[in-house]
């Protein structure tokens, strides 16, 4: 996914911008590995082989994410992923 590209999108259920975070890229700069969250609804939508993942939550296999997740708690910084929202950490259901 080519940076010009985040730009020129928003998301889906919000229309708000989305914020980028760069886990790997190719030698042209394009993102390999990454996610866009939303700052209002806290959505997080994970790119995975440059493609994001930009489902409605209704079709989207957490199963299938998790894996990659996994992979990348270390630059989830302390943040959980629940309901496909990046949410601070230590966040307990009541």
């Amino acid at each position: 996914m080519k940076l010009e590209t985040i730009a020129k999108l928003c998301c889906p259920f919000d229309k708000e911008d989305l914020e980028l975070k760069t886990i790997l890229t190719d030698d042209q700069d394009n993102i390999l590995e990454g996610w866009l969250t939303c700052g209002s609804c806290t959505r997080i939508y994970p790119i995975i082989k440059g493609i994001p993942i930009m489902n409605p939550d209704e079709y989207r296999e957490e199963h299938l994410e998790q894996p990659v997740l996994d992979r990348w708690q270390k630059q989830l910084e302390g943040k959980e992923i629940k309901d496909f929202r990046l949410l601070e950490g230590n966040s307990k259901d009541t």
